[in-house]
């Protein structure tokens, strides 16, 4: 048993959740955070290890942070917000980080329940006013697991379990109500174990009989394709698959991965576009991923078998997902791959000649592709900017260490990703304005690393710039950002043209609603943080530009913002 010199409940969760290894505190406090400050002062007077409390200026800057910092790092992060009203600002980062399976404790503060007579009773007009009967119920679709604090007995069971709910498979944010009474009771010091007492769920093994179907179908199969949207198991490296698609000859696509699962440069990676593979395919293997195809506009043909591999194959938490699955595996991915592989070992070596030409097939077919794409993407030189030519710019200039977030702002296609934990994409929730965020989080994680965020416009806006940029220059932590300026919503434009391809909307001159003029200069809100920023609008100024950024940032230690003039595409 561990015991520590601690006066209130807060000081005691603080130091249990430090020894349980989390090391930040992102947090945006109010009224409920009494106890919290108060411990923390205390403890810095006593020598009490407690997470670093990290004030951050609004609650959604606060999530995106903890989840990159997870995506960089794979340590669990926390984050604490004020009652009803900092959850509700909040609440889209967590429906992110939900569909990203990362996990985080998120805590709240909780109206004091008491009108009188304890510490922490209610002393302001606001704890009637935000006083709500089922306050959790806001993060009943974002969190996988929700508790409140009632009673100091319960303190480290209470936590542990959250702890261990929130990395356990399939992973996820998890919530914690602290009622402000709860957390200004008094204790004369605290007791804890020195290992937690919930240990989380282990990884779900593969059923053997699945798996030996599953390896009847593959060596039927004359052109497999494997969809993936994510690294295998939830680590931080490719060799899983890498191993699996290498030794069975098998394509694969990351249809609009929100983590890199393959070197985009590899013989077998077939891009990030499902057409023509799918069409093609005779067997498909998705592996952990939520929309691994399009209904009614590109999916696989009948009678083509469907395999579905994950912890959660079928998306439970969806309510509309009709994706077909003709034999589904709980797993987890990389137990999957190396069961699978060891399956089809012996047919494999029976059939190595005709896997080694099917592996040089897709190899040149694959190189021509791409090439194809990066010759394009490198020769539209116009104006304004194409993404593609942004894109091809960057990957000329970024140094190998760079780690790429990227909220709808480059084209991984077009450039050279090779190593796991260097490229993070938007979230499946697609709420906009955790791109900026996240990188603030992987440049903590990882101050080792450059780290460049390249994000749209809007993205930009919802990201709340100015909390970011403060936050960055608080922390020291130079990130390149570059924001693609169509003057626009540009995914909304095509999600109208889309349903209404020839409606009014189409042929409007400016379509109702996707507008973002008269623009911001954005290049110009970094500047009150200490940053630097530069607009672009001519494609020759493009590559100076980003070296000169990239100086900044590597060199000076500041952070740096490119407004990229960028051309609106279908």
């Amino acid at each position: 048993m561990a015991r520590l010199a601690v006066d209130n409940v807060a000081g005691a969760w603080l130091a249990l959740l430090k020894a349980r290894g989390i090391d930040y505190l992102f947090a945006n406090a109010g009224t409920d955070f009494a106890p919290l400050i108060e411990a923390l002062a205390a403890a810095g007077e006593r020598g009490v290890p407690m997470p670093e409390p990290v004030p951050v200026a609004h609650e959604s800057v606060a999530v995106g942070v903890a989840h990159g910092f997870w995506l960089a790092s794979g340590r669990m992060q926390a984050v604490m917000v004020h009652v009803n009203v900092g959850l509700a600002n909040a609440l889209s980062g967590l429906f992110n980080a939900a569909s990203d399976r990362v996990p985080m404790l998120f805590a709240a503060g909780r109206t004091p329940s008491t009108e009188r007579g304890l510490r922490g009773s209610r002393d302001l007009p606001i704890h009637w006013g935000q006083d709500l009967a089922e306050q959790s119920a806001l993060l009943a679709e974002a969190c996988r697991w929700r508790g409140e604090l009632r009673h100091p007995e319960h303190l480290e069971s209470l936590t542990d379990r959250a702890l261990a709910l929130a990395v356990g498979p399939p992973a996820g944010p998890v919530h914690l109500a602290l009622p402000r009474e709860a957390l200004a009771a008094s204790l004369d010091g605290f007791a804890f174990s020195s290992r937690p007492t919930v240990a989380p769920a282990s990884p779900a093994a593969p059923e053997p009989g699945a798996i030996r179907e599953a390896a009847r179908l593959f060596a039927r199969a004359e052109r497999p394709l494997l969809i993936g949207s994510r690294e295998s198991g939830g680590g931080r490296d490719f060799a899983h698959l890498l191993r699996f698609a290498e030794r069975l000859a098998v394509p694969v696509v990351q249809f609009w991965p929100s983590r890199l699962a393959f070197p985009t440069d590899h013989p077998l990676h077939a891009g990030f576009a499902l057409d023509p593979w799918l069409a093609e395919a005779d067997l498909v293997l998705v592996l952990d991923t939520l929309v691994p195809w399009l209904p009614g506009r590109r999916e696989p043909r009948p009678g083509t078998p469907v395999i579905t591999i994950g912890p959660d194959p079928l998306f439970a938490g969806v309510p509309l997902r009709g994706h077909r699955s003709d034999l589904t595996i709980t797993a987890d991915t990389a137990l999957a791959l190396a069961a699978l592989e060891t399956e089809l070992a012996a047919w494999s070596e029976r059939e190595g000649a005709q896997l080694e030409a099917r592996r040089r097939r897709i190899a040149g077919r694959t190189r021509k592709a791409r090439r194809a794409l990066v010759e394009a993407a490198r020769a539209d030189r116009g104006a304004p900017i194409a993404p593609a030519h942004l894109s091809a710019c960057l990957d000329a200039a970024l140094p190998p260490d760079t780690v790429l977030v990227n909220e709808l702002g480059c084209l991984p296609a077009v450039m050279t990703l090779r190593e796991p934990g260097s490229y993070f994409g938007h979230a499946p929730a697609g709420s906009l304005g955790l791109g900026l965020p996240a990188a603030l989080g992987v440049k903590l994680a990882r101050p080792d690393r450059t780290v460049v965020c390249t994000l749209g416009d809007g993205s930009y806006i919802f990201a709340n710039p100015t909390a970011c940029h403060h936050l960055a220059a608080a922390l020291e932590l130079p990130v390149l950002v570059i924001v693609c300026d169509n003057g626009g919503w540009n995914a909304v434009r095509r999600a109208t043209r889309s349903v209404y391809p020839e409606g009014a909307a189409a042929r409007a001159n400016r379509m109702p609603l996707t507008s973002l003029q008269p623009a911001p200069a954005y290049h110009r809100i970094v500047a009150a943080s200490g940053g630097h920023g530069e607009r672009i609008e001519d494609p020759a100024a493009l590559p100076g530009a980003i070296a000169r950024a990239l100086r900044i940032v590597r060199e000076e230690g500041r952070q740096a913002v490119l407004a990229v003039a960028t051309r609106i595409e279908p």
